[in-house]
């Protein structure tokens, strides 16, 4: 297992990995540059900092971004605020090219809990989880894409989820959630080819965290195996290996914790 990966296991770890880079040579600060920067964002929840953690303890990036819709000045960042996300991407570009940007964002409840029939539609409720769990991402891509490397690997991630699947879809219910999941697994496909052109080595992914113990899943934690209930450290792991196994043939498409491919 890989210094990071064990990082986001053993919280210990970080230790070691912080004391080992301080003693890394200019060399080895040389291909940290090379490497690039990455960018967590939705950096305050419990997945997000968790992945941030573990991109921080790999050791293989210069610098890692975060940025929240809680956070203030320069990490600022919210998903329905087109200016907060063009502001995000110009500091990110000031530094070294970020070949990581990953979306760790997502509304399912706020004062509203999932539809169970379409009786409880309501539009207001429909648009808010568009805005963030749809357009929120289409825009950090179009802010943050350009700015990404054309000449190596590079990884666009967006946490989406298993009932954004339509084909997988048996159960109904849920309508806003369902389908702003379904809009991003669009988004990321449609970036996926057109990427292919003039970023031969992106790969553009949504991410399926499974049930973490967070606020966004607590309502719903009820009935869940404790081995399928993860903390947002193993779900970081989790995802980090996802990320790490992929391929410029997989940009475009949605994978779950596991690493198996999610249908469309």
């Amino acid at each position: 297992m890989s210094a990071h990966l064990l990082a986001c296991v053993d919280p210990g770890v970080n230790d070691r990995v912080a004391g080992a880079l301080q003693t890394r040579h200019s060399g080895e600060m040389d291909r940290m540059q090379d490497e690039g920067s990455a960018v967590v964002i939705g950096a305050s929840g419990g997945v997000g900092a968790a992945l941030a953690q573990a991109l921080e303890g790999s050791g293989r990036f210069a610098e890692v971004h975060r940025f929240a819709r809680s956070f203030s000045g320069k990490a600022h960042l919210d998903l329905e605020d087109e200016a907060s996300i063009r502001a995000a991407a110009s500091r990110v570009a000031e530094g070294p090219a970020a070949t990581v940007v990953i979306v760790a964002t997502g509304v399912l409840h706020s004062g509203r809990q999932p539809e169970r029939s379409y009786k409880a539609l309501e539009a207001e409720h429909l648009l808010r989880d568009y805005r963030v769990n749809t357009v929120g991402p289409a825009m950090v891509a179009k802010h943050f894409l350009a700015g990404m490397p054309r000449d190596r690997r590079a990884v666009f991630a967006a946490l989406s989820a298993r009932v954004g699947s339509i084909s997988d879809n048996r159960l109904g219910g849920w309508h806003s959630y369902r389908s702003s999941k379904a809009g991003l697994n669009m988004v990321i496909r449609n970036l996926a080819i057109e990427l292919a052109r003039s970023h031969p080595q992106m790969i553009v992914t949504g991410l399926h965290p499974g049930t973490v113990r967070t606020g966004l899943s607590e309502p719903f934690q009820k009935g869940v195996p404790p081995e399928k209930l993860f903390t947002p450290t193993q779900s970081a792991a989790q995802l980090m290996t996802v990320i790490e196994s992929l391929t410029p043939g997989d940009s475009g498409g949605v994978f779950a914790w596991d690493g198996a491919r999610i249908p469309a």
